[in-house]
């Protein structure tokens, strides 16, 4: 298969849907040799012994156990890259960002593996902060494509893109991989690696039909990430989400650190003083992992780290920023109050049929003189006329128009002197961003 004819295989494994759990990610794993040993078919059978058969001290990976265990966990080889494993419900992507940047600056060889991409599936896999190759997605899935070719149940997007990845980083010899959960945690296919270090970011509410409706079920799901005697680095909670991470870490006999104040030794290139805190959160992460690094790779990597689509300043009226939940919401309203004062935005949202519209509105609300609503070509997106009622429902006085296409959306915006935000869902900011650089028909559209 060429790039073009594997990614569109790829894709077309989203018919699968999404399938939280770990047998399928272990047994892939292992039959792509990236750990050694037997994959489970039941892990709830599995004892600490058997995981410690499973993958040898040679392992260039371990799987992970999520099982609470006052056992010794399995330790990574020496020959074994150094894991940092991000979950959350806000800042993960930027997080991981920060650590890749820092890591690289100071000297060692990354890996980095985030979700969703913007524009490009090359996106998602990084080395050295360089984007896999068409050649090397080619030749990864068309391997993994052989292998699954006959498997019941068969491996999911999500699953195939974290082998994929980790092949990758194993191939080029990554020191440090940074992996950021797709969804929840516990059951996230990146979860099958064990880890040097788990990082969590805000816990707050999204994906609830899958993590669970209230703040402590969706800790849950993040906090099994929590593995036994691995550090856990948190950046402050709410009371529910804090209690429940300091009891999976009490049983995991797990050293915990919630990191409580924001990093404003040196500039951050990334805009928001939230972004003050998932620095420090980065940097303790590469600390508890034992990662050298020095105030100089610091300083230089956070003046300069980019993570698109989050408060991306396109030129000096347009900004792209992905916020696709109430907490990133208000996160968003309150960084463009920091950087423009009381100027108010022509707002362009489009959001994703699962999101909570009607918070997202009220957070914006604020900030708006007016919404325009695009129809983009995600088939996970709210119809712009849906989208409008709850507009109209929540803000009455405030005008509004839909709009056929992004392209329309965004060359009407051109035609007024406001400044513009296009906000509301990552595949939104792609397909945006996508328009701005001229390159419409580079979008790869991808429900997840």
């Amino acid at each position: 298969m060429n790039y073009r004819e594997a990614v569109a295989w790829l894709y077309a494994t989203q018919r699968f849907g999404i399938k939280l759990g770990l047998e399928n990610t272990e047994r892939l794993l292992v039959a792509l040799s990236l750990v050694e040993g037997r994959a489970p078919r039941d892990r709830s059978l599995m004892s600490m012994r058997d995981g410690v058969a499973m993958a040898s001290q040679s392992s260039p990976l371990q799987l992970g156990s999520i099982r609470a265990s006052r056992a010794t966990p399995v330790q990574l080889g020496l020959s074994s890259p150094r894991v940092i494993h991000v979950a959350g419900t806000n800042g993960k992507g930027s997080v991981c960002a920060m650590i890749d940047a820092i890591a690289r600056a100071a000297g060692h060889r990354t890996g980095l593996f985030t979700s969703p991409h913007l524009i490009s599936f090359r996106e998602r896999v990084r080395v050295n902060g360089e984007k896999i190759s068409e050649d090397e997605v080619a030749r990864g899935l068309s391997e993994i494509r052989e292998r699954i070719r006959d498997w019941d149940p068969h491996p999911t997007f999500f699953e195939i893109a974290t082998a994929l990845a980790l092949q990758n980083f194993q191939t080029m010899r990554c020191e440090i991989l940074v992996l950021e959960t797709g969804m929840g945690g516990r059951l996230d296919a990146t979860n099958a690696i064990q880890s040097s270090v788990s990082v969590l970011t805000p816990i707050d509410f999204d994906h609830e039909k899958w993590l669970g409706h209230s703040i402590a079920e969706i800790a849950k799901e993040k906090a099994g990430i929590i593995k036994p005697r691995i550090p856990v680095v948190s950046a402050p909670q709410r009371p529910e989400a804090e209690a429940i991470i300091r009891q999976r870490a009490e049983e995991c006999d797990a050293p915990l650190q919630f990191v409580n104040d924001p990093w404003t030794k040196t500039k951050i290139a990334l805009r928001g003083e939230h972004q003050k805190m998932n620095a420090a959160i980065a940097i303790a992460a590469l600390k508890a992992a034992a990662i050298a690094v020095s105030d100089d790779a610091i300083a230089r990597s956070l003046a300069s780290v980019e993570w698109p689509g989050r408060f991306q300043v396109w030129d000096r009226r347009i900004v792209i920023d992905g916020a696709h939940n109430p907490a990133g919401a208000r996160i968003l309203a309150r960084t463009w109050r920091e950087e423009f004062g009381d100027e108010r935005a022509t707002i362009l949202l489009a959001l994703l049929r699962d999101k909570n519209a009607s918070e997202i509105v009220q957070a914006f609300a604020p900030i708006a003189t007016k919404f325009v609503l695009p129809q983009i070509r995600s088939e996970r997106a709210l119809p712009p006329n849906e989208l409008a009622r709850v507009l109209s429902s929540i803000t009455p006085s405030l005008p509004y128009s839909t709009i056929p296409s992004v392209a329309d959306a965004i060359s009407g915006a051109h035609r007024t002197s406001e400044r513009v935000l296009i906000t509301g869902s990552l595949h939104f900011a792609g397909e945006a961003l996508a328009f701005l650089r001229g390159e419409p028909n580079a979008l790869e559209e991808c429900a997840q």
